[in-house]
């Protein structure tokens, strides 16, 4: 399948940040972590969610494995509505990517992501995904911060 323009765009950044990465169109819905891990056959655990909250005022994006749920009281985080998600991010829920959005945005990522050697992250859209080796990721984010998110 050819690459949506949204999913180009994504695949450029993430070069531009230094990740080989190849997006991939997949004909069935990744818009979750259980859809997406059966589309690509692998542990729900290894989707990365990229989920956008606020906290003081400022969005902040949280990186989150699949099988796992942000602790939103104890870190003082209230989920952003759509609306703020986009406009942060320049994407739709569901197919937010964990980089390459239209600024950068202070990033959390939870630190079980790295029980695994390779994840899985949505590419833009709800059907485009890239694989990516973890600790290739978090070299990609150096200002983000490793956290225990659950």
């Amino acid at each position: 399948m050819e690459l949506h323009p949204t999913a180009s765009k994504v695949e450029a950044r993430l070069r531009e940040r230094g990740l080989e990465v190849e997006v991939q169109v997949l004909a069935d819905s990744t818009r979750t972590a259980a859809e997406a891990a059966a589309a690509v056959g692998c542990e729900v655990g290894q989707i990365v969610k990229s989920l956008v909250f606020e906290r003081d005022g400022e969005v902040v994006l949280c990186l989150c494995a699949g099988d796992r749920q942000v602790d939103t009281a104890r870190l003082g985080l209230s989920r952003a509505d759509a609306g703020r998600v986009r406009e942060a991010t320049g994407f739709a829920i569901g197919g937010i990517p964990p980089l390459g959005h239209d600024r950068d945005l202070p990033t959390i990522v939870d630190t079980s992501l790295r029980r695994f050697e390779t994840v899985w992250c949505a590419a833009g859209t709800p059907h485009a995904v890239f694989s990516v080796a973890v600790e290739e990721l978090l070299r990609a984010l150096p200002e983000a911060e490793l956290a225990d998110l659950g």
